[in-house]
């Protein structure tokens, strides 16, 4: 009996609606579709922004560790200066044989310091890229599901109008998902930061 339901509503529906509805239809599947890739994309993304900022975090605490140690070979230098500078010239190789050990901490500390900072901050630039086209992709994703949105009440109120109307978000948000995968620099960061 339903399936008899449907066949007369489809009978009832003047050839324009059914039109219509057959636009929407596939308009509809066309953006699900192209949501579907951006979202293996973004979802791409957003596992590489995890990992640079896991390796952020990482290499400002090796970082951190390396600032440590510095420091306590830099005042273990002083303590070794001050403690030869009251002892006998014999043993005074002795001390100065240390001083240049620990002298030498300082400076490879100081160096593979410097390699930390370095990372990190390359890390915190490899996921602004990343998250420039994540924002992309947002973007994209909110303006494709208004359209759906307005699509659906397309299909109920049969106005062509609306339809023209949805195509607006339509357009913008296949923009910003084409951006996305293409690598494209377009990036509306006045409306990224009213919704951040």
């Amino acid at each position: 009996m339903e399936a008899l339901d449907i066949v007369d509503t489809q009978a009832d529906t003047p050839a324009a609606g059914r039109k219509l509805n057959a636009t929407v239809a596939i308009t509809v599947a066309l953006l699900a579709t192209f949501m579907g890739i951006c979202k293996v994309k973004d979802d791409n993304i957003n596992q590489s922004m995890q990992q640079a900022q896991a390796n952020r975090v990482d290499h400002w605490a090796f970082y951190q560790a390396r600032n440590v140690r510095e420091e306590v070979a830099k005042s273990t230098v002083v303590q070794l200066r001050l403690a030869a500078a009251g002892k006998p010239a014999t043993e005074q190789a002795a001390y100065q044989e240390a001083i240049k050990q620990y002298e030498k901490v300082v400076q490879d500390q100081d160096s593979k310091k410097a390699e930390a900072r370095a990372q990190a901050e390359q890390d915190q630039k490899t996921y602004d890229a990343a998250n420039f086209k994540d924002d992309q992709f947002d973007l994209s994703d909110a303006l494709l599901a208004i359209a759906i949105s307005l699509l659906a009440i397309t299909a109920l109120t049969q106005l062509w109008a609306l339809y023209f109307a949805a195509l607006v978000p339509t357009a913008f948000g296949v923009l910003m998902g084409l951006s996305g995968l293409a690598g494209w620099s377009l990036h509306p960061a006045a409306l990224i930061a009213l919704l951040s």
